[in-house]
């Protein structure tokens, strides 16, 4: 395998099939020996310095040296010089003969001979230095086939000091290799490996430069091949050489992962050919592995920079995919590494290892998206396509994955069966099915193979989720596998979209509310209030009560809602056969208001749910279909509207003769509406009321009457409601409905369905001054027994201002229960504090005063206030 030059004036090196160093190249690279004044083109071991154009002159110019050379017969052959003379402008490489005691005058003039260019124009550099017309060569301590430059030309050359520096970098490589480190003069301060790499990275074109000026600036350190000669130092015998070559390939890809992201890409191409070099001669070694490593940061980080592009393909993207191939070796090595992690137990998968392997498959993923997406799913094997190998390869790994991740989730599920924790190591097995499920998104059956994995693995794959998601992780692929996951799965999934206010923030947003006035007033403190404010928590408090904390929260929750639900408000309307549904009424209009409204709705809604309080109400599923960006059908009105739903139905179940001989029942494209008493007719299309309805058209008609009395006529509304809702969300809606099914989110809303069940609520209730087996504690749950369920929800609201309980029943509440005594009166009414669920009761003499008091603070003016002053 052929590797990139090693520089414009230096070696070109091999490595032969085995990954070995060439030993002729290592021969040639010690002897550095180049007589060009002897070698005809074809004989030049150096073939990248000259064109066939310039060994001409250079012929011309070695018939000139050695008659300089006759001329002087007094000269020590030890004095005789070999320079390396490199052209900024262009590139070229000359070869000049001298001796040590020469001036450097006389080299400007031998190379004005050779180059035409005037001494006038000349400007010298050799190590940094200028060369001065009146010093002798020896004073600059100019060794044989040493390398200096002509940078009279300089302002047409685009990076002279990146050169430069390269070339620095190449002369000090060169000597290092040839072992004559001893032998030769000490280097100048400055002139180490590691000193020339931070000078390189120093000069580097900035955030502010144009992104070709920084690949122009870096692609001289790879067609220089210096990567190859660090890693030639790496595996030279010498053991000081391997350590300069380590420490030198660390501090590059360090330099580069220091970059700002912009500039990251940039360096891709040059990481990825010290992957290819080292992968070749040590595929094991541990500088392979943190190169590897360096590899997948700035992949991901390219990633990133791509994903926020709004403009669809630029540079970036067409570098990811010209990467594609050539990381596929890396992601087979990251596969074998992670599968034996899954495998041994004992050592769990490396989140590291993990978070690599997704680095290196999302470009990976992306290439072939792009070459074969009219492919996409591929049905192996592809008839023609240079892609095939490795198409072909990626298939293997996830078939291999997906084995594996059978055996962790029935590890998981053997655990749970034991009720044995489930182990922390376990949690990146959500990360790697992630990518499981990535990947079969490639292959025809693929996807399918997946769902019958996870659908097997319902108990396991859903343990996971409540023990791992957390706020913060992409768990959106989740939502494919909806069918696999329970109530709770997918509620925890909805909610941990929602920021943690109480990591984020420190102050809480106050609120002062009059009962009498509390729709109003909670609309200006929710509306006016920044969404940051809101999500660093609610403290809330009535005017003239002395109450305060999360009880009193819940209560104003429910009270907000119960008022913005109301009918009576006209912002919204119920459904015609489910008077707990709620759905936008087109009339709130007339309210000047009624956006802003629906703003604060939306907001309060969000936050009731972040705060995980039920607030009573249920959205009607149309509602809720447009809430989560779905196409209305006829059957989804079913609840909503039955009278239009029954009389579409007979318009399109209608015989289509009969339809059409009566002239489509006299229908034209148009809807007519009442509003406020007021009746209007809207056109469902252009010229709508000379267009007849007909057997043909019929689809079309009733298509377009859902779609106005059920979008269009409250989209703005909707829209608002949304917009508030993202205010607390802080990502898209449809993110957090797409977790969900309708019933899931009538759960959260509302609480459960199922009547409260009084042994579930003394399961979950403690004794504070009382014993169970007290006669007041019988008393108290034989009087909630014959209570109605209204009733018995006053009682819970009195208690924990929570009128609905949780799905679940009422583990689902944030605590449990407690009943404390009253150390008072024994004929006193009983009291709460909600913020901690505890009803205090006294020590009723009899059972008669005690259910006496407990069904007066059943009446809605008592369960909803906590005393006033």
């Amino acid at each position: 395998m052929t590797l990139s030059r090693f520089s414009d004036n230096h070696h070109k090196r091999k490595f032969d099939d085995n990954g070995v160093v060439d030993n002729n190249i290592l021969q040639k690279m010690k002897r550095h020996e180049l007589d060009a004044d002897h070698t005809s083109p074809s004989q030049q071991p150096f073939p990248p310095w000259r064109s066939d154009e310039n060994s001409a002159s250079n012929r011309s110019s070695s018939q000139s040296s050695s008659s300089s050379s006759t001329e002087s017969p007094t000269r020590s052959e030890s004095t005789r010089l070999q320079l390396f003379v490199r052209m900024m402008s262009g590139g070229k490489t000359i070869v000049i003969h001298a001796d040590k005691n020469d001036t450097v005058e006389t080299l400007h003039n031998r190379i004005e001979f050779k180059t035409k260019i005037p001494v006038s124009e000349q400007r010298v550099i050799y190590k940094g230095r200028q060369l001065q017309d009146d010093r002798p060569l020896s004073y600059y301590s100019i060794e044989q086939d040493s390398s200096l430059h002509l940078v009279g030309r300089m302002r047409s050359t685009e990076h002279p000091v990146a050169c430069q520096v390269v070339d620095d970098i190449m002369y000090i490589v060169s000597r290092m290799l040839r072992g004559d480190n001893n032998n030769s003069p000490p280097l100048p301060r400055g002139m180490s490996i590691n000193e020339k790499l931070s000078s390189f990275f120093s000069t580097i074109p900035g955030e502010s430069e144009e992104s070709s000026s920084t690949e122009n600036y870096l692609n001289i350190f790879t067609s220089s091949s210096v990567p190859a000669a660090l890693v030639m130092l790496y595996v030279s015998p010498l053991e000081a050489n391997r350590i300069c070559g380590e420490s030198s390939v660390k501090l590059f890809l360090n330099s580069c992962l220091a970059l700002p992201d912009e500039l990251q890409s940039c360096c891709l191409p040059v990481v990825l050919e010290f992957c290819r070099l080292l992968r070749r001669v040590c595929p094991h070694n541990g500088l392979y592995g943190s190169c590897r490593n360096a590899l997948g940061t700035l992949l991901e980080t390219v990633q990133e920079t791509v994903d926020k592009s709004e403009a669809g393909f630029t540079s970036l993207h067409y570098r990811l995919l010209s990467v594609g191939e050539e990381i596929l070796p890396c992601l087979s090595e990251l596969a074998d590494l992670m599968e034996q992690q899954l495998v041994d137990d004992s050592l769990g998968p490396s989140l590291y290892d993990v978070q690599k392997f997704s680095s290196f498959w999302k470009p990976l993923r992306y290439a072939i998206d792009f070459q074969l997406s009219s492919l996409i799913p591929i049905a192996l094997p592809l008839r023609s396509t240079v892609l095939e190998a490795e198409v072909g390869r990626v298939r293997q790994i996830f078939g291999r994955l997906l084995t594996t991740m059978n055996i962790c989730l029935l590890r998981i599920e053997s655990s749970l069966g034991r009720r044995e924790a489930m182990a922390l190591k376990w949690g990146q097995y959500l990360a790697v099915l992630k990518i499981v499920s990535s990947m079969s998104e490639l292959y025809l059956g693929g996807k399918e193979q997946v769902v019958s994995l996870i659908n097997s693995m319902k108990v396991p794959f859903c343990a996971l989720i409540l023990k791992f998601v957390k706020r913060g992780d992409d768990h959106g692929w989740i939502s494919e596998y909806k069918e696999a996951t329970t109530f709770e799965c997918r509620r925890h999934l909805a909610l941990m979209l929602f920021p943690d206010g109480k990591e984020d923030y420190t102050e809480m947003h106050e609120m002062l509310i009059d009962r009498s006035d509390l729709l109003k007033e909670a609309f200006e403190y929710i509306s006016k209030a920044s969404p940051g404010g809101l999500l660093g928590g609610l403290f809330m408090e009535f005017k003239n009560e002395e109450a305060t904390g999360p009880g009193v929260l819940r209560e104003w929750f429910y009270l907000v809602c119960q008022e913005i639900f109301t009918p009576g408000r006209t912002l919204f309307l119920r459904s015609a056969d489910d008077f707990r549904r709620f759905s936008p009424n087109p009339a709130s209009k007339v309210d000047p208001l009624h956006l802003d409204y629906f703003k604060f709705t939306g907001r309060v809604v969000a936050l009731a749910l972040m705060h995980n309080v039920q607030v009573g109400v249920l959205f009607d599923r149309v509602f809720y279909l447009q809430l989560t960006n779905q196409t209305i059908s006829l059957e989804d009105i079913k609840d909503t509207d039955r009278i239009m739903y029954n009389s579409c139905k007979q318009i399109l179940e209608m015989d289509p003769v009969f339809f059409d001989s009566n002239a489509g029942l006299g229908l034209t494209f148009v809807l007519e509406t009442e509003e406020l008493g007021k009746r209007e007719t809207e056109e469902l299309k252009q010229d709508g009321k000379y267009t007849a309805v007909n057997s043909e058209n019929r689809d079309e008609y009733v298509e377009l009457l859902i779609n106005k009395r059920f979008v269009t006529s409250v989209s703005e509304l909707v829209e608002k409601f949304s917009e508030g809702f993202f205010d607390i969300l802080s990502v898209p809606v449809q993110s957090f409905f797409r977790h969900l099914h309708l019933e899931d989110f009538d759960g959260m809303l509302r609480g459960g369905e199922n009547q409260i069940s009084v042994d579930d609520w003394k399961a979950h209730t403690e004794y504070n001054g009382f014993r169970e087996t007290d006669r007041q504690i019988d008393w108290f749950w034989k009087i909630l027994r014959k209570m109605t369920e209204e009733e018995r929800r006053s009682v819970l609201f009195f208690w924990t201002s929570n009128k609905f309980i949780p799905v679940e029943g009422f583990r689902g509440l944030s605590s449990k229960l407690y009943i404390y005594r009253l150390h008072e009166a024994n004929d006193r009414l009983p009291t709460s504090h909600t913020c901690f669920y505890r009803l205090c009761l006294p020590k009723y003499p009899t059972m008669g005063l005690m259910e006496q008091r407990l069904r007066f603070i059943t009446q809605d003016h008592v369960s909803s206030s906590f005393g006033k002053w």
